[in-house]
């Protein structure tokens, strides 16, 4: 007859890690393919209008952002508090707009050009009289698709 050998209790067989690089790789490609970085920071105060009909731009790649705003507290000792215009990541008059358009539009592919929308980012406390300067500027350059950045919410407690 024929023994069997008895199994011993309490052992756990060993992890294999041989799997361990590629997961980490994959976890390493997910990250970068769907990470976004920022282009450009915020040198302007800019607390948004709020508006009750509004609605949402869906393609984000067609859009040129201009801010308009009082510079921050570290800017405003060089610019002063009156509200400036910043264009990626520099202070600009109204008149360097147009430049501006022409310069991201033809950065864009060329079926992009014609439907580009060009999305102001106002402060509420903005003169009017300078969001006139850029409207007339982006007049000039044909870029008539304008779109105000707003939150939701009660137009009238503005």
């Amino acid at each position: 007859m024929s023994k069997f050998a008895k199994k011993k209790d309490g052992e756990v067989p060993a992890v294999s890690t041989a799997s361990l690089p590629d997961i980490v790789f994959m976890l390493l490609f997910f990250f970068m393919t769907v990470t976004v970085m920022k282009d450009s920071s915020v040198k302007v105060a800019n607390e948004l209008p709020q508006a009750n009909e509004i609605k949402k731009l869906e393609k984000k790649d067609r859009v040129i952002t201009i801010y308009v705003g009082a510079p921050t507290k570290e800017f405003a000792k060089t610019y002063g508090t009156e509200p400036k215009i910043q264009l990626n990541d520099k202070f600009a008059n109204a008149s360097d707009v147009g430049d501006y358009i022409l310069m991201e539009r033809a950065k864009k592919s060329q079926d992009l050009q014609n439907v580009l929308t060009t999305s102001l980012k106002v402060d509420k406390n903005a003169n009017m009289g300078l969001i006139a300067d850029i409207k007339l500027e982006l007049r000039k350059v044909n870029a008539l698709k304008v779109n105000y950045t707003t939150y939701e919410g009660d137009a009238f407690k503005n």
